[in-house]
């Protein structure tokens, strides 16, 4: 994906996030952006590529947190409270509203994405915790495979708008406690002392 494609992308996700999906059309998008609808037609095929590339762009977004950083050598709970803290600050205004619709409207392309999204994460946490343990910060007794999937759990249940109304918690909020949470329940002794010292500094940043 080029970097004209990903600086349109970019936009017309704010459009959408500020405006609704529902009130996004081509010539809105070409309006805002100061675009032709003729140069639009050239990256983008129709409303349903249109979605596709919004959520592939959003995939990328987060898999090159692990471009951007050098996580070689560095302990496991910084690198969790680094990945966390560049996901809320990314991601932050992803509401389960915008979820709930593109699962409407677009089930397929929208199953899709979950999947891939899902089944990146679940493949670093697994690295993350096997790097924690052998580094003696996590606990030895831990089944990686079903911690994992407990994390994902909890993340997708972040987006469950009957559990978790968005209009009386906010993702930033959300993320820092299920994020403690789950630090306190895989760490070591050893481990917990260290986050405690880290977090003192730590912010996940924009509310």
């Amino acid at each position: 994906m080029d970097e004209k494609l990903k600086n349109i992308l970019s936009q017309i996700r704010m459009l959408a996030l500020d405006q609704g999906i529902d009130n996004i059309s081509k010539s809105t998008i070409c309006e805002k952006l100061n675009i032709s609808e003729e140069y639009l037609m050239t990256l983008i095929k129709d409303e349903k590529d249109l979605v596709k590339k919004v959520l592939e762009f959003e995939r990328d977004s987060f898999r090159t947190i692990f471009d951007e950083f050098d996580f070689e050598g560095m302990n496991a709970i910084d690198i969790l409270m680094i990945v966390s803290k560049e996901i809320a600050r990314r991601f932050y205004d992803v509401t389960p509203t915008i979820s709930i619709m593109l699962k409407e409207k677009f089930p397929k392309i929208y199953q899709d994405h979950f999947q891939l999204r899902t089944d990146f994460i679940f493949k670093k946490i697994q690295i993350n915790l096997q790097k924690g343990i052998s580094q003696g910060i996590y606990r030895s007794d831990l089944s990686i495979e079903l911690v994992s999937r407990l994390y994902m759990s909890r993340l997708i249940d972040l987006h469950n708008e009957q559990i978790f109304p968005s209009d009386v918690f906010s993702f930033k909020t959300l993320f820092e406690v299920m994020f403690e949470n789950f630090v306190r329940s895989v760490a070591t002794p050893e481990g917990l002392e260290y986050f405690e010292t880290k977090k003192l500094s730590f912010d996940f940043g924009k509310e």
